[in-house]
């Protein structure tokens, strides 16, 4: 299901993005693209955390008051970890996106076993908002899980 349709040439996008602007410029330019900048990835984890509750348009639309709000998202958090933030949350995958497969959106696991052990090791470090089902959208969300479905034109990107 495409509800939306990609630059000239490119087949379809997936079925969720639909056609406001806004969510067609996050899907095209920023979802399920592999992201390791520790500034962006802290940013989308706590985007990820407003979600709850909320629709993903809704936190888009509300970005730049959030961005404002949390001083541009520096990581200042991650400053007592001992490991490069990227690289660990990077560990949960291998350090390479998961391909997936699916032809449709509805398709794809809320969770999974990597998003469950990366949410009990956020807990660790105190980010209690983080349960399995946000850090799965998380992980797609900054390209480490490739749930672009495998008619969208970012699937092969």
């Amino acid at each position: 299901m495409t509800d939306s349709h990609a630059p000239e040439g490119l087949g379809g996008r997936c079925g969720w993005c639909g056609t406001d602007p806004l969510y067609v410029a996050y899907h095209d330019t920023e979802w399920g693209v592999p992201e390791r900048d520790p500034r962006v990835l802290w940013e989308k984890l706590v985007l990820d955390g407003f979600q709850a509750g909320l629709a993903w348009i809704t936190v888009l639309r509300k970005r730049e008051g959030i961005r404002d709000a949390f001083d541009g998202f520096d990581p200042e958090i991650v400053a007592r970890y001992d490991e490069d933030f990227s690289a660990w949350l990077w560990s949960f995958v291998g350090g390479e996106p998961i391909q997936t497969p699916y032809a449709d959106y509805r398709q794809a696991p809320t969770q999974t076993e990597q998003s469950v052990a990366m949410a009990k090791a956020l807990k660790k470090r105190g980010f209690n908002f983080c349960g399995p089902v946000i850090v799965y959208a998380f992980m797609q969300a900054v390209g480490m899980v490739n749930d672009h479905q495998t008619t969208c034109f970012r699937h092969a990107q």
